[in-house]
């Protein structure tokens, strides 16, 4: 199931993409009397109720998928169903916790000409930086000139889970997601001058928090549940800047496999329903080039996994 949260109301409420390319409301398309009704609007509640709120989604869609053109036009008529080009939120738009992976790939560690690590490491990202599928990002007038792509797929947590092994990390991955991990680097090169562990330190959180603007966690179109990535190790993943391709890679590229990942960072995270562990970028940033290749005003950034979509954002001048 490709699963979705569609901008309707305020907050969004959760849907999924149709066979016919349309989107339906959950809560607008549920039958009366049915376990459909119980659903809630929230995607991250739904996933709280596990499989069997999954379960009644996969009824649900089944459903509709099967209807006449007349029972469909009648859906539409009370907004059940929705055209193609309805807005839509970050599939999970409000997640208690997003773990970015720093170095998740061989070939971007060796662009930055860093040692690959022994461990996974990361940071986390604000959930206020989230946005969804075809809306504008604000370059930050802070740092208008040093704004930088990375295409990455995330995985979203299906259960609580906290300090579990890698052979069963895989079974708390409710599903995928595309993001962009939008980076300023104007702290960059203040890592190479630092002299002094304090001063590094220093220049380090200021990288980690240039990725904290508003926007600059676009993810979406949708969250494709785990039974439909049959190896998420084997993904192809693409980053273009207005159709030129600068980012092509598959996910075997990875430094640790996911479960690694995921069983590593749950040593100290009590990862819950809808929680975000974004993987990390191949090699081809716009920083990593030469000459370097940043986001100007009027940038479309595409971001294509294999299996799960193509994550489209337009990058605008601060007003």
């Amino acid at each position: 199931m490709k699963l979705v949260t569609l901008d309707c109301i305020p907050g969004g409420q959760a849907g999924a993409l149709l066979d016919s390319g349309d989107y339906v409301n959950f809560a607008r398309a549920a039958e009366q009397g049915t376990a459909e009704v119980l659903l809630p609007a929230r995607l991250k509640d739904i996933l709280n109720a596990g499989a069997e709120g999954l379960d009644i989604v996969r009824g649900l869609l089944a459903r509709i998928n099967a209807l006449e053109p007349d029972a469909c036009e009648t859906l539409r008529k009370r907004g059940a169903i929705l055209p193609s080009d309805t807005a839509l939120l970050a599939p999970l738009p409000d997640p208690n916790l997003i773990v970015s992976v720093g170095q998740g790939y061989r070939s971007h560690v060796a662009e930055m000409k860093h040692k690959p690590p022994s461990e996974p490491h990361g940071f986390l990202k604000s959930p206020t930086a989230l946005t969804g599928h075809e809306s504008e990002i604000t370059l930050p007038s802070q740092a208008p000139d040093f704004v930088d792509f990375e295409g990455e797929i995330c995985v979203v947590i299906g259960k609580t889970c906290h300090n579990i092994s890698e052979d069963e990390a895989m079974d708390y991955v409710a599903g995928y997601m595309v993001t962009n991990d939008v980076s300023a680097r104007d702290a960059v090169p203040e890592i190479g001058k630092a002299s002094t562990t304090a001063e590094a330190r220093t220049a380090w959180d200021h990288v980690h928090m240039d990725k904290q603007f508003p926007g600059f966690s676009p993810m979406g179109p949708v969250m494709v549940t785990a039974d439909e990535i049959a190896d998420p190790n084997n993904l192809d993943l693409t980053t273009k800047v207005n159709g030129e391709v600068m980012q092509q890679a598959n996910t075997s590229d990875f430094i640790f496999p996911l479960a690694r990942v995921i069983s590593y960072f749950s040593n100290w995270y009590m990862l819950k329903p809808g929680d975000i562990i974004s993987t990390g970028t191949p090699g081809g940033v716009g920083y990593g080039r030469d000459p370097k290749v940043l986001v100007r005003p009027g940038d479309v950034v595409e971001v294509e996994a294999s299996g799960i979509g193509t994550l489209r954002n337009r990058f605008v001048a601060a007003s």
